[in-house]
Parts: C-alpha cells; sequence; structure tokens
C-alpha cells in the first residue's frame, strides 16, 4: 500500500487548482484552438466558462448533478467539460461514436440533468428517448435545443445581462474561484467502449484526475505556449487526460483536428502545427510508417545499401528525418498507448533511432498504469509502473509465465456506476488491487510486457495457452493483409482477415485471387508457429472491423464468426 504520507500528500492535492492556477498564469497566452478555425485565449475560456456557471447555477443544477457531454472534439467541448467540473457538477462524457441508442442509454442510465451536444450528434438523437435529462444544450454557443425547465430557459434568454449584473466592470483574473474538489469526489463518469464487452459506467474521483495530470508534469516536457494536437477523442481517458488535461494544466497552445482524424488531415496539421510532443494509438503511426516509409526501403538496392555499415549510417538518418518531418520535425517524443505497437513498426523505429515509447492504461485507471521515457525505454515492453501506482503480475514465474496484471494506486476508479457485481469482480475493495483483464510478463527491473487480454486467450487442444494477439501480430506483417482477428471456432483457429484492397490493386491482384492471396498467407504464417498454434482457416472480411475509439478491434462482435 501507499505510505501514510504519501497517501496524505495525495489527499491534499487538487485536480481543479491545476485549472485554477492555468488559467491566472496564462491568462493572454492562447488556449484552444479548431484547426482551421477560431482560437480561444486562456482569458477567453475563463469568460465561458463563468457563463455556463451562470447557467447552471440559474437554471438549479446543484453540485454532484450529472451533465452529459457529447461531440466531435472542438475548442467548445472542452469548455464544456471544464465548466461542468469547476463547477462541482459530475461530467458524463460520451463518445460521439457511439450510435444514437447507446447515447440515450447513457443518459438515462447515468441520470444526466444536462446534455451538451455537438451539431452532428443532435442530428441524430431523439429527445423522447431521454425523458429524464431537463434539458440539451449546443456546446457551440448555449442555445437551448430542448428544455423542459422554465428556470433554464429563463437563464438561457437572460444570460448575457445576468453575467453583466454579475461582473460590470469587466471579468478579470480576480473573479476566478472554482469548486474546492476533494480526493474521493467523484468527478466523471465515462462509459467504456471494450474490446471484450459492453459499456460500464467508470466512476472516476477527483484523485485519479490529480494523479494522472501530475503524472504529465512529473515525466513529460511541455512548457507554456508549446503548441499540441488533439486527435483523440477527449471522451476517452487516453486522449482526455493526455492531449487534453495536462496540456491544459500546463499552459499549452491545444490545437483540435475537428474532424476525422483521416491521414491526410492529419499530414498537414503536423506539418503546419509542428507539436513538441505526438501522442497516439498505433493505428495511426503504423500507417505512417507502413503505408509512407517502409515501402521505400524494400528495393533490392535500399537492402544492400543498408548492409553497408557507412552508407547505412546514411540512409538510416536521412529516413528518420523522413519520419521526423511526417509528424512536423518539432516533437521530442512519441508516445504510443491503447494497444500494442506492431513489432515490425516498433523495430523500425529503433533501428532509424526515432525517440518514442509505448505506455499502458484503461479507463479505470484514468487511463495510466506503466510508462518509461523513450531514453530508457525497454523495446516490446509498456514501460514500468507509473509514479504512485503499484503493479504486480499475478504467477508463480513474472518474468517468464504470463499472469494477470493487477495495480492499485490513487489512477483507480472507485467503481462501476450501478453495478456493484461488476465491482466486486474486478476491485479488491479491502486491499485496493484492480484486475486488469491483462496478461503480462514483468522483468527483474519493472519492466511490463503485454501478452494479451486474459479473456482473448485460447486454450489449445492439448491444453497450451495461445494468445492470439501474438499471431495476429504476425499476420499483419504479411503481403495484402490490413488488420485481423484470430478465433476459436471449435477444436481449431480461424484467421478473419480485412485484405489492404488498394494496395492488392496496385499490385494488380484481381478480385478473383484475394482469398488465394491470404490463403498463402495462411501457409507462410504457419511455417513461424508452433504446432499448436497453427491456423487451419482464413475468412476474409470485406469491410474494416469494427473498432472502440482507441482503434483497437471490438473482438466480442467477432467470436462468433463463420466460415
Amino acid at each position: 500500500m501507499l505510505s501514510f504520507n504519501r497517501y496524505v500528500q495525495i489527499m491534499e492535492q487538487s485536480f481543479i487548482a491545476f485549472i485554477e492556477n492555468s488559467i491566472k498564469k496564462n491568462w493572454d497566452l492562447n488556449a484552444l484552438t479548431d484547426y482551421d478555425g477560431a482560437t480561444l485565449q486562456y482569458r477567453d475560456v475563463a469568460r465561458k466558462i463563468e457563463k455556463v456557471h451562470i447557467l447552471l447555477e440559474e437554471s438549479g443544477i446543484e453540485k454532484g448533478d450529472k451533465i452529459a457531454i457529447c461531440g466531435r472534439n472542438c475548442s467548445h467541448w472542452g469548455v464544456s467539460f471544464l465548466a461542468i467540473l469547476t463547477y462541482g457538477a459530475v461530467a458524463v462524457p460520451i463518445l460521439h461514436e457511439f450510435k444514437s441508442d447507446n447515447i440515450h442509454h447513457i443518459v438515462n442510465h447515468s441520470e444526466s440533468k444536462l446534455l451538451f451536444v455537438g451539431d452532428v450528434v443532435w442530428e441524430n438523437l431523439n429527445e423522447r428517448a431521454m425523458p429524464l435529462i431537463e434539458g440539451v444544450v449546443m456546446m457551440n454557443d448555449y442555445s437551448l435545443l430542448v428544455s423542459r425547465s422554465k428556470k433554464l430557459t429563463r437563464a438561457r434568454e437572460h444570460l448575457n445581462e445576468l453575467f453583466g449584473k454579475k461582473y460590470p466592470k469587466n471579468f478579470r483574473v480576480k473573479h476566478i474561484n472554482y469548486h474546492k474538489d476533494h480526493p474521493e469526489e467523484l468527478a466523471i463518469i465515462n462509459y467504456t467502449s471494450g474490446t471484450t464487452s459492453f459499456s460500464k459506467g467508470v466512476m472516476l474521483p477527483y484523485r485519479s484526475l490529480w494523479s494522472n495530470t501530475q503524472f504529465g508534469f512529473d515525466v513529460l516536457e511541455l512548457n507554456p505556449g508549446d503548441k499540441t494536437i488533439s486527435i483523440l477523442p477527449m471522451a476517452h481517458m487516453y486522449g482526455m487526460a493526455f492531449e487534453f488535461l495536462y496540456e491544459f494544466a500546463v499552459g499549452a497552445h491545444i490545437f483540435f483536428l475537428t474532424r476525422m482524424p483521416s491521414p491526410k488531415v492529419i499530414f498537414k496539421a503536423f506539418s503546419e502545427i509542428k507539436p513538441k510532443i505526438v501522442v497516439s494509438v498505433p493505428l495511426i503511426i503504423e500507417k505512417i510508417i507502413k503505408k509512407n516509409v517502409m515501402p521505400k526501403l524494400e528495393t533490392p538496392t535500399m537492402k544492400l545499401l543498408l548492409r553497408l555499415p557507412l552508407i547505412s549510417d546514411k540512409i538510416k538518418a536521412s529516413v528518420r528525418d523522413r519520419v521526423c518531418e511526417a509528424f512536423g520535425g518539432n516533437f521530442y517524443q512519441i508516445i504510443v498507448g491503447g494497444a500494442g505497437l506492431n513489432k515490425e513498426v516498433e523495430e523500425f523505429l529503433k533501428m532509424i533511432e526515432i525517440p518514442y515509447t509505448v505506455g499502458y492504461g484503461m479507463t479505470e485507471c484514468g487511463p495510466i498504469v506503466c510508462y518509461e521515457d523513450w531514453s530508457k525505454f525497454k523495446p516490446g515492453s509498456c514501460g514500468k509502473p507509473a509514479p504512485r501506482m503499484e503493479v504486480k503480475i499475478l504467477s508463480p514465474d513474472p518474468e517468464n509465465i504470463p499472469g494477470e496484471v493487477v495495480c492499485r494506486g490513487p489512477n483507480v476508479m472507485l467503481g462501476y456506476y450501478k453495478n456493484d457485481e461488476a465491482t466486486a469482480e474486478v476491485l479488491d475493495e479491502k486491499d485496493g488491487w484492480l484486475r486488469t483483464g491483462d496478461l503480462a510478463l514483468m522483468d527483474a527491473e519493472g519492466n511490463v510486457t503485454i501478452r494479451g487480454r486474459s479473456k482473448n486467450m485460447l486454450l489449445g487442444s492439448n491444453g497450451q495457452n495461445i494468445y492470439p494477439e501474438e499471431i495476429e501480430d504476425k499476420l499483419n506483417n504479411l503481403p495484402f493483409v490490413a488488420e485481423s482477428i484470430v478465433v476459436q471456432q471449435g477444436d481449431i483457429l480461424v484467421a478473419l482477415i480485412y485484405p489492404d484492397f488498394d494496395d492488392m490493386f496496385a499490385h494488380g491482384v484481381k478480385t478473383t485471387e484475394v482469398e488465394e492471396k491470404m490463403e498463402e498467407n495462411r501457409v507462410a504464417l504457419n511455417e513461424m508457429l508452433p504446432a499448436y498454434s497453427k491456423i487451419v482457416k482464413v475468412k476474409v472480411y470485406p469491410e474494416e472491423f469494427e473498432k472502440t475509439p482507441k482503434k483497437s478491434i471490438k473482438r466480442f462482435l467477432y467470436q462468433e464468426a463463420k466460415g
């Protein structure tokens, strides 16, 4: 357990103080920018927060009431979220990628009194399916889309007047005085979109937000005014914690892409903004490397030159410059999280000496569990236990036999909202240990290497443990494979493959030859695998697999796949 002194120290910290102090300190700096759109300075954010506070207070919202927020990343999403917390209400961020019935369910299940939405999301929602809410607020201008409260209607109609009466001589730094949070107080209910199950409401207290933000101050290197890019959904804890909350607390200038982060949009944004740090998921990194860089090194001439020491160093330096330029050329580190990095891509990044690191976390820890700075990072691992976190592997021999990862510390959730049974399955209330459901090894230095999800682990016919993620990693490196899932059907293993159709057609492969090429991959893959984990057949999928916001495949949707 944490020592008594460390526990007391954590109990004395305040997450909202991070936000309040940053606004006061960085009053005249740029804060939030919608890419190709408007910019808000920290003082503008403060003014808008104050207007939301007046709206909430005048409409009868009390501290502890739940307020949902759903929309694409944008400046007003960030303002609305910060306004909810600094008022003392509980934020319920909802992924805009959720289907409308799931959004309706979350709003109802969380007992949210208000819903802040973006225009794209609202087009697909139905207020009749959310009977408990008192109003729906458009986040970009705080106009009322739905009001079932006379107080709310009146508050919005007179908002500017109320603001003017409260601050007749202009709104200044001295007027900022936010909610005083307590470590165990509920701050966020974040509904997961997992790879192995359906949504659960993760209750994160203020100590988790504080500890994750403090982690940023402990190990990252940003300064006021540094530019960063928000790509990952802010309603997901990885994107929220390390592309928004820490950056805001440090006084950085955050750019929101505001639209689908296609490779073309991302390349353009990186080249123009030149972020100081790159925070991403493996899929984005892998697409940039595998599509734009690695093919140019696969020619016979390049392979020969890479084997010659002096020329090799020059080529590697040139390739390194090209990769750095793809990410804007100004970053000091690339942080990869959300899922494991493809082994081939990771070996390539190491070869050309790109400063990268891979972390590990989960929504239930808001999110960080393990991390190591790029300069000390062990390739293939996901770092060491993060500051203030304890991590154990439940194995008789953690260095050689995978076991479940358990962790405890101030980052850990309070439990699942209105789901005591699910909470009891993963959280030991007596000792505070959280069962992550992930299988891993830990070496003598404390480096953790994830082997897979315990729920994904398959049992071979002779009792051997099979980790499908390891097979998929090899399969995804074979020709024309975009992504794959390995499932067990009876006593055999089947590979479900979504081919890279663009690459196939570019190489003259006909539609009628797709299955033949995938069968060739199956044969090549089996040569790399032990007998007990060989793939018996493949099934080709014509569309991408459905994914979570951190771009992990929703495996549970495909376990019964036939073919």
